[in-house]
């Protein structure tokens, strides 16, 4: 029987998910565990079972994505992240690295849990490109945890947003954590963290991450939430969450907000932002607010929105509305951004009008 060699490339593709199941630790005295019946079981008979500080931790699928979670200095080199001390903060930050062609994004995500105290103090994640100094710790790395556990596990956490600072602290990085799980299980747990009767807090930062993480689930749940949610606050974020999303109707969305909230302030935030993604569409609905929009304070946000714009389509706008608007306070804001633009075509324009 003729014996068949595995390639060099097979011998990669069987070994290179094995590796990307646990971290590159630095000072860390290491303790592979695997979960038995319950992540939730294991992971609280370890924070309850602490002496001292310990950090727990376990991988998860990441959505798909360039995304890079680790700590950089400003010369723009990635040296890993530390767990403590002086540089154990700035992590979730998601960037190509400079010089670096990758093939394919990150596939795990690391979740890290503090305990101290017989309680969690801090929760951080990692993309499997971070090397990770634990500063001495016991670190209980736990195998096997299958996404929907890691979901409901964080979401323990997410639901606490309400209980202080510190706490929401906690339940603000639970969430963030959960976006980024590649797992229906995540999408369910955000989208329950947005309804009606949760803590404001939390439907707000969850807004965020449904623009910028979720796709086009993400974008669906906002866009109902931008015409359905009775909360004007809720409503103003969930504008901003809308221009996080890399869908094409988003914009749509913001313009219809603009046009239609019907709370003046909810309106000129869309607006605002919507000068912000800047495109014809966007310019288009901050004139017809100028135009049409019955409250002044809506106007002389558009007003401002122009101002926003990139300068040869802003100050022309910005110009005309000072020129023509019947609207004394509307004109006084267009002249106002003018002023502040220093732009040659607004001071040819003052020229005009006060050499008559």
């Amino acid at each position: 029987m003729k014996r068949t060699i595995p390639t060099l490339a097979a011998v990669l593709a069987l070994a290179l998910p094995a590796a990307a199941q646990q971290p590159r630790f630095e000072n860390a005295r290491l303790e592979t565990r695997a979960v038995g019946a319950s992540l939730e079981r294991d992971f609280s008979a370890l924070v309850g079972g602490a002496a001292g500080p310990v950090w727990i931790g376990y991988a998860a699928r990441i959505i798909p994505g360039e995304h890079q979670m680790c700590c950089y200095s400003s010369s723009n080199c990635c040296a890993g992240c530390r767990l403590e001390g002086d540089r154990s903060s700035g992590t979730n930050i998601t960037r190509q690295e400079a010089g670096t062609v990758r093939l394919e994004g990150p596939r795990s995500l690391w979740v890290l849990f503090r305990a101290e105290g017989k309680r969690v103090e801090k929760i951080r994640t990692f993309t499997e490109d971070c090397t990770i100094d634990a500063g001495g710790l016991a670190v209980y790395w736990l195998t096997g945890a299958s996404p929907a556990a890691s979901v409901a596990l964080l979401g323990s956490f997410a639901s606490r947003s309400a209980e202080g600072k510190d706490e929401r602290r906690l339940a603000d990085s639970a969430v963030a954590a959960i976006a980024f799980h590649d797992d229906p299980a995540a999408d369910r747990a955000l989208e329950g963290f947005v309804a009606a009767g949760q803590p404001e807090s939390l439907r707000e930062r969850t807004a965020f991450w449904l623009g910028n993480a979720r796709g086009r689930r993400g974008y669906e749940v906002l866009r109902r939430l931008a015409r359905e949610d009775s909360s004007p606050r809720v409503r103003e974020k969930v504008v901003f969450a809308l221009t996080q999303s890399k869908e094409p109707e988003a914009v749509n969305a913001m313009i219809d907000v603009a046009r239609n909230d019907g709370v003046a302030h909810v309106r000129g935030q869309a607006l605002f932002w919507l000068a912000q993604k800047a495109g014809q569409k966007a310019t288009q609905a901050i004139q017809q607010a100028i135009d049409q929009d019955p409250e002044t304070e809506v106007k002389t946000r558009a007003v401002f929105a122009l101002s926003q714009l990139p300068r040869d389509e802003g100050v022309p706008m910005l110009i005309q509305v000072a020129r023509t608007n019947r609207n004394p306070e509307v004109r006084k804001k267009a002249m106002f951004w003018l002023g502040q633009s220093k732009d040659p075509r607004a001071l040819e324009f003052f020229e005009q009008i006060l050499t008559k």
